[in-house]
């Protein structure tokens, strides 16, 4: 997937040097309206995370980190991620891990890259089409840490809001990949699986709260955390402040620049805005610096 794509770049890469040189021969501008790549607000974020050693350091290491806590959990029975939401007695369940999917467990730049070179956004569609070709990878370092994490009898759930008609090309694509599943146990929890399972998590969460011992929770957005990702920029800074005891200890917050709650925040959620208006209100939520005159 990602060579055809590399090779579409590359034909429409060579098309627009041919176009420039004959467009050249009409004058200075028109062969510089040629040369002119289109902007795209999600360019540099995919090339980060598809071409970057950063990117791929950055989350080997969290995932080193999340392996690190998991042992402290495996060896401290009152360890968990969710203390308000396990039963009494809940120091004897079995252990858990709750992970969101997408950028978290699954790399789907192929998606975004494909976004970017035709030019278009997200498409709930198209999104289907694409799940069910079951073309995402792992991301770096999630399956060696789920697999040590198996390895040690605990049970992972992938908690994602990929909606349920996705479900089967969903787990095909886990079992592709090698990701662990539990033999016996629903352990994709999707949107609408359940009725009243929507875009919020926290009622997943403590669905899996009910049987195991949650010893981490891992995400890319604040939404795989708690419900308060859809707040106002106030409410997640006061969240986030508030939450300090978790975070690198039983929440693990993968990178993700790509898209989430975090950028809706900054324009009020409203994506009835157009694209120049949403552009406006994330520049004005900045605090630039000003240079003496």
């Amino acid at each position: 997937m990602r060579l055809s794509s590399s090779r579409f770049c590359l034909t429409v890469s060579a098309l627009a040097v041919a176009a420039a040189t004959t467009l050249s021969l009409a004058g200075p501008v028109a062969a510089q309206d040629a040369a002119k790549v289109p902007q795209d607000d999600l360019l540099n974020a995919t090339v980060w995370m598809e071409t970057s050693v950063e990117y791929k350091a950055t989350v080997t290491q969290l995932f080193k980190q999340a392996q690190t806590q998991l042992d402290k959990a495996l060896a401290d029975k009152s360890w968990t991620a969710v203390a308000d939401k396990e039963p009494a007695g809940y120091e004897d369940l079995p252990v858990a891990i709750v992970s969101d999917l997408d950028e978290t467990l699954l790399d789907n730049g192929n998606y975004e890259a494909s976004l970017i070179t035709r030019g278009t956004s997200y498409s709930s569609k198209e999104w289907t089409d694409y799940v069910n070709s079951q073309t995402s990878e792992a991301v770096p370092g999630a399956l060696a840490f789920l697999k040590y994490a198996a390895s040690k009898g605990v049970t992972i759930f992938y908690v994602s809001n990929r909606k349920s008609i996705e479900k089967d090309g969903t787990i095909a694509n886990l079992k592709k990949l090698g990701f662990p599943m539990t033999e016996g146990v629903d352990t994709v929890l999707l949107k609408g699986d359940q009725e009243g399972w929507g875009s919020d998590k926290e009622s997943r969460i403590a669905f899996v709260a009910q049987k195991y011992r949650v010893a981490l929770l891992m995400g890319d957005n604040l939404g795989d955390f708690s419900d308060a990702a859809g707040g106002s920029l106030e409410d997640r800074d006061e969240f986030f402040k508030a939450s300090q005891d978790h975070w690198g200890k039983d929440w693990i917050m993968m990178p993700n620049p790509e898209y989430g709650s975090w950028e809706s925040a900054a324009f009020g959620g409203d994506w009835s805005k157009s694209p120049d208006e949403r552009r406006q209100m994330k520049k004005d939520a900045l605090k630039p610096w000003t240079p003496a005159k």
